[in-house]
């Protein structure tokens, strides 16, 4: 885990040129104002607690009692470090997937819970990313627009695809892989597949027998409805931002305008989408094309979106680290479940 921490100041760098591209001075990006800033800081961590809160309720209603739900709250935010220095914000999943396995949870429930978890988050995210893709097109931004809606649509598809065929189908390693691992790892090789094949197989049953019921899908539209919320805070820290800098935005241009850079952000180029998204929101909000630099020069808006990007990405580094370290990777007692 210390290598992510050494990556950290690799997510840095896009930041550093894009500051000495534009010539942002300091007095730049304090002009925000602590207020705002501090407003912006709290909005995404009530973005990150409802992540948390949607974690906690899911396992709760399909483990009982299984832990404190505060402390599932904690570990689910903790986890966000991982996607937070990983490129294309994955890797979440299996802190959790560690976490209540390690608490003695069967690694199919465990799976069954980081999936329903993931997938609600990305529904929701995917469709208003879709959104800010079509608005971002009929706006004249074709190049943005583009990138926007072919990341969004092909993340989205995929995983509610995957999410409802393993209700009707046991997945299974693809005979390419599984050559290789055998032919590779030998004797531990073939370990690996089978013990794979056993897990993916118990979770396409544990979908198979949970999906279709009515619990599941009050939980599923439960936890769609928190991502939306969740993701909209995310979206209102930059108009906070934005009116410390005399930058006037409305709520719902604001979501949209970050969903959009979220998307952008999510091609796996950058650690944490560093750079990809600043360049991204700009892009949207000047209806432009985000990577011709020329175009870009002068916009006085880049003081406001790197007081965004501190404010959103780099303190919910140290609290999300603080959290995976004292909650999700702490020794703890195994607990009974059934």
């Amino acid at each position: 885990m210390n290598w992510r921490i050494i990556i950290i100041p690799v997510t840095l760098i896009p930041i550093l040129f894009i500051v000495l591209q534009f010539d942002i001075k300091i007095e730049d990006v304090l002009s925000v104002g602590i207020f705002p800033f501090i407003l912006a800081v709290i909005a995404m961590m009530i973005k990150l607690g409802l992540q948390g809160i949607k974690f906690a309720y899911i396992t709760q209603r399909y483990l009982g009692k299984f832990d404190s739900f505060w402390k599932l709250v904690g570990v689910r935010v903790g986890s966000e470090f991982i996607k937070f220095t990983t490129p294309m914000f994955v890797g979440a999943e299996f802190i959790v997937i560690y976490y209540l396995h390690k608490k003695g949870a069967p690694p199919s429930k465990s799976t069954w819970i980081a999936i329903m978890d993931i997938v609600t988050e990305v529904f929701a995210g995917g469709l208003l990313s879709i959104m800010a893709g079509i608005i971002a097109i009929m706006s004249g931004a074709y190049i943005v627009g583009a990138i926007i809606l072919g990341t969004s649509i092909f993340v989205t598809t995929l995983w509610m695809v995957l999410f409802f065929l393993s209700s009707k189908r046991i997945f299974q390693l693809p005979k390419v892989i599984t050559i290789l691992v055998e032919k590779f790892g030998k004797e531990k090789g073939k370990s690996i597949v089978t013990k794979t094949n056993s897990w993916m197989e118990e979770v396409c049953v544990m979908s198979k027998k949970n999906l279709r019921t009515n619990e599941s899908k009050k939980v599923f539209t439960i936890t769609f409805f928190i991502s939306l919320a969740s993701w909209s805070f995310y979206g209102i820290s930059f108009m906070i931002i934005a009116f410390g800098t005399g930058y006037v935005i409305g709520v719902f241009e604001s979501i949209m305008a970050v969903m959009g850079a979220n998307a952008i952000g999510n091609l796996p180029i950058t650690v944490g989408g560093s750079g990809l998204a600043e360049f991204g929101i700009v892009g949207y909000l000047n209806n432009q094309n985000p990577f011709d630099l020329e175009i870009l020069e002068g916009n006085t808006i880049w003081n406001t979106v790197i007081g965004w990007r501190i404010a959103t990405y780099y303190v919910p580094i140290a609290v999300t680290w603080i959290l995976l370290v004292k909650l999700a990777l702490s020794k703890y007692n195994k607990t009974e479940t059934t």
